[in-house]
């Protein structure tokens, strides 16, 4: 949804970054969840007051625990592993300039098996379902035309996950109980 390239952590960079990426995503109250690290940018009071504001719940990885984010952490492997990725950058700006393309890549190109093989973008502006209907049809065509190259069983594309969680609400009102 959002990114941001600086020179340091900062909790009203931070503030900044969230309350344009919820404007311009249009994020209604009590949709979302961001989950972050319990650095000072992502705890301090004008993250937190902002959060608040917005109706945004919060969810922070455990102590001392830096992979807590499945979703943040394959991207970053993704970028770092990453052919064009350079062992410096030579400015800040440099690092901004390779990360505007790398993040248009990864969000409107690169597709995800945790998505059924969709982009980012497709899923989150709502175009999976049709993007899928029309792999559907391909397949469909392509079983028609040679049954046997698919050993007679036909062919589905992958399908979409109805739901994914970090910290699912429900588990941890499980484990509470108990």
């Amino acid at each position: 949804m959002a990114w941001c390239v600086a020179p340091s952590e900062d909790g009203e960079l931070a503030k900044e970054l969230i309350a344009d990426a919820v404007a311009r995503h249009r994020v209604p109250p009590g949709q979302l969840t961001i989950h972050a690290d319990r650095g000072s940018s992502m705890t301090s009071n004008p993250v937190t007051e902002l959060l608040s504001f917005l109706g945004i719940g919060r969810s922070h990885s455990r102590p001392h625990v830096s992979n807590d984010n499945p979703y943040s952490e394959a991207q970053f492997k993704t970028l770092e592993y990453c052919p064009a990725f350079p062992e410096r950058f030579g400015s800040i700006q440099d690092a901004r300039a390779f990360c505007q393309v790398f993040f248009d890549y990864y969000n409107h190109e690169h597709r995800h098996s945790g998505i059924g093989y969709h982009t980012p973008a497709s899923v989150h502006y709502g175009t999976a379902e049709e993007v899928r209907s029309q792999r559907a049809n391909t397949l469909d065509a392509a079983y028609a035309a040679n049954p046997t190259r698919f050993r007679g069983r036909r062919p589905e594309p992958p399908k979409l996950p109805t739901v994914a969680w970090i910290n699912d609400p429900n588990e941890e009102v499980t484990q509470k109980a108990s």
